[in-house]
């Protein structure tokens, strides 16, 4: 019998792994079933380092190199085989590769809110979240704590547990830092890296580092952000007496460019007049026209007081607006009087002429409608 039939399988010559997937970190070489060939060629790329297992124990690592499997370059896998010196037979062990390059952009994030003490605000609820890279440092070390017998294992596998351990170190670190919440936004590389030195000793028990961190964001809850974005806005409106005064001669200048004769009326009387009587009352920053020049200030006219105009029902149908002197015209000719249903803006509904105080004075001035003649008498 042949030592090919012994073996039942087939002699393997040439081991190396290729990866295009950039997330497998250990691919187990397939060595079932086929013996090693004692001065087999190891091909490990830069990037990865080969694990030896033989009979559940580790027996070598291998770095980036080629190499001739022989008894003088595997002194462990000898040792454990107990070969004497010459040995060339084919032996069995299981090969792992492990990519050593750097797995970038991961993500990570609290699930729940962290609880912090902040110096003005006092206890606040703060979320974060970020990036961080990792590397394996040591392949025999994260073979034995973490794959295990996996044959191929991913990233993925991993990054759920390290999201844990950043986490738990970035919420003790934020309860405790003492850092205004206004002022985490400038100090977030100093939060990464004092996250990542506090990490560096959990993870370097899995073999692996963590050579980048990174804070993105650290944010308050959508309501408390709500009260900081109003606070913002009082900030820039300064002071709020100036603030009325200037939304209040906006609002009348808008009155004065709608249609109509009272908006046209109220808008340029009384926008203008107050927009004076601001630029009279108040120079640049606050400063009064004392302050700012000993020449005194020209004295401006008072503002006229708005005409009120009217409506009137002829017919059942509205015409106007006519001002009070109109109206005293039409009294004289006959065309309004004492029962004319009238409206003007501000009033509750049409009314009769003699119910408002203001135009029943028309019918008190004009003369009565003189009386009928008299009839003659017959001589």
């Amino acid at each position: 019998m042949s030592l090919f039939n012994i073996l039942g399988g087939e002699f393997i010559d040439i081991i190396e792994w290729t990866d295009d997937t950039r997330d497998t970190m250990v691919y187990r070489f397939p060595t079932v079933g086929n013996a090693i060939k004692y001065g087999a060629k190891l091909t490990v790329r830069e990037g990865q380092a080969a694990v030896f297992i033989h009979e559940g124990q580790l027996a070598d690592v291998f770095g980036p190199g080629l190499y001739m499997l022989e008894t003088n370059n595997m002194p462990i896998l000898t040792r454990l085989q107990h070969w004497d010196h010459g040995f060339r037979s084919p032996f069995k062990s299981e090969i792992y590769f492990v990519n050593t390059t750097r797995f970038n952009d991961l993500k990570w994030g609290t699930k729940n809110p962290v609880i912090a003490r902040d110096p003005e605000f006092g206890p606040v609820r703060l979320r974060a979240f970020g990036t961080y890279s990792m590397r394996v440092t040591d392949p025999g070390k994260f073979m034995l704590e973490i794959v295990g017998t996996d044959g191929e294992f991913t990233k993925d596998e991993i990054t759920f547990q390290l999201r844990n351990i950043i986490v738990q170190e970035f919420s003790r670190m934020i309860a405790g830092a003492g850092i205004p919440v206004l002022d985490m936004a400038a100090n977030t590389g100093q939060f990464g890296g004092l996250v990542a030195k506090a990490i560096s000793p959990t993870v370097g028990q899995y073999g692996l580092t963590i050579p980048e961190f990174y804070i993105e964001n650290i944010s308050l809850p959508d309501e408390v952000e709500k009260m900081l974005d109003k606070r913002t806005s009082m900030g820039i409106v300064g002071d709020l007496n100036r603030f009325g005064q200037y939304a209040a001669s906006e609002a009348m200048l808008n009155a004065s460019r709608q249609d109509g004769g009272m908006g046209a009326g109220i808008g340029a009387g009384l926008g203008a007049g107050l927009g004076a009587a601001m630029g009279q009352a108040r120079g640049p920053w606050g400063a009064s026209p004392a302050q700012l020049s000993p020449t005194p200030a020209p004295q401006t006219p008072p503002p006229l007081h708005p005409e009120t105009v009217w409506h009137i029902a002829v017919d059942g149908q509205a015409q106007g607006p006519f001002g009070r002197a109109k109206l005293g015209r039409l009294a004289n000719e006959g065309a309004f009087s004492r029962d004319t249903l009238v409206w003007t803006p501000g009033q509750d509904g049409w009314k009769p002429a003699d119910e408002v105080a203001e135009l029943a004075q028309l019918f008190t001035i004009s003369p009565p409608p003189p009386p009928p003649p008299l009839p003659k008498q017959q001589g």
